[in-house]
């Protein structure tokens, strides 16, 4: 019979303290990042003591931080492990762009929605002597990529509005989408269409193509992209299901490692 001082067991054979400690993290990375203990009670159902309890653990280790008119925070040393772990899908992604840039000649990049902005985590580059290099850890803001926008149309309409009046929609080239409503109308053909274009509004005379990675455990994006007289409309129908087999591939490839780990 377990002692008093052991941890509870959960339903799913866990420990029960470390998955609800889990659940308020996300629901605060859900909430914009800072919220107070009422509404974590009244999110997740659990009483305030409990909450409380936890976050007093979290404070401690420095996952989460307490703000002067008490309301809780994400705290610095998630930062480390967040940066450590888009490192390793990074890893695990390479084999995967590999592949995109032998099928379809093009530099492959992976990138991840970090708050606000898009962030790359990998990239393979093209074999042409003539291609496109984005530095890994680059961040940029979404709305001007092909990434971007695979990566928010998984989000609903007031979300987007929210993060660009946040960000703003500063203009990259003379290409680049500036207004909400222009960006909600390309979110709605990436919807529609199951792929992003960037079509020179990063950098003039490039084009990206970009999917989303379905069912990534933190919001990721694939891409390719290359010179605009290589990715033609012509191109693009021949690239685009590659994109999307080897999204799906990788999808697979990730639970697999999350569940095995």
């Amino acid at each position: 019979m377990p002692s008093s001082a052991e941890p509870k067991a959960s339903p799913t054979g866990g420990v029960q303290s470390l998955e609800r400690a889990f659940d308020l993290l996300e629901r605060m990375a859900d909430a914009g990042g800072e919220v107070g203990l009422s509404e974590l009670s009244a999110s997740s159902g659990l009483p305030l003591p409990t909450i409380h309890r936890l976050m007093r653990t979290l404070v401690a280790c420095g996952y989460v931080r307490q703000q002067p008119n008490r309301r809780y925070a994400l705290g610095p040393r998630l930062i480390r492990l967040g940066e450590s772990a888009s490192r390793l899908l990074g890893t695990w992604a390479r084999p995967y762009l590999a592949r995109l840039v032998e099928e379809t000649g093009e530099t492959a990049n992976m990138a991840l929605l970090d708050g606000d902005e898009v962030v790359y985590v990998a990239q393979v580059p093209s074999r042409h002597s003539v291609r496109m290099f984005t530095e890994v850890g680059r961040r940029v803001l979404p709305h001007s990529t092909g990434v971007g926008k695979a990566l928010l149309a998984q989000a609903g309409d007031e979300e987007v509005r929210a993060l660009l009046a946040r960000t703003g929609m500063p203009a990259a080239t003379e290409k680049t989408i500036t207004t909400p409503e222009s960006f909600l109308e390309a979110l709605a053909r990436v919807r529609e269409s199951g792929f992003a274009v960037d079509d020179n509004e990063q950098e003039i005379g490039v084009r990206c193509l970009a999917v989303p990675v379905p069912d990534s455990p933190t919001a990721a994006a694939i891409s390719i992209s290359g010179p605009a007289g290589r990715v033609t409309e012509a191109a693009v129908e021949r690239i685009v299901p590659v994109l999307q087999e080897v999204a799906a591939e990788l999808s697979v490839a990730i639970a697999d490692t999350t569940a095995s780990a």
